[in-house]
């Protein structure tokens, strides 16, 4: 096998719809042992275009290179009320990452 399979984990805030289905919000993404690239990503959010959207966005990223690049795209192009949650479940799964190494 070539890849990693992490998750990150973040608690979600008061009043979204997740809320209602998970305390949390997890990211998952399967990452080339090599480069440390995301060649696919997933998140806990309730829509599927959100689930989707995330992944999109995250797929190609090589953990290698730190979190600001990510967390920087995730502010930017992300306008929800999980933003912060989907920052810090990030980072959860770039330390992850980082103890694999």
């Amino acid at each position: 096998m070539h890849t990693y399979f992490v998750a990150g984990h973040a608690r979600l805030p008061q009043g979204m719809a997740a809320k209602s289905v998970f305390d949390t919000l997890t990211i998952t993404a399967e990452i080339d042992k090599k480069y440390g690239v995301i060649l696919e990503a997933s998140c806990t959010l309730a829509t599927e275009h959100g689930r989707d959207f995330i992944g999109s966005l995250l797929r190609g990223i090589s953990l290698k290179d730190g979190v600001d690049y990510p967390v920087r795209l995730i502010e930017e192009h992300y306008k929800g009320k999980a933003t912060n949650a989907l920052v810090a479940a990030f980072k959860d799964l770039h330390a992850k990452y980082e103890e694999t190494l």
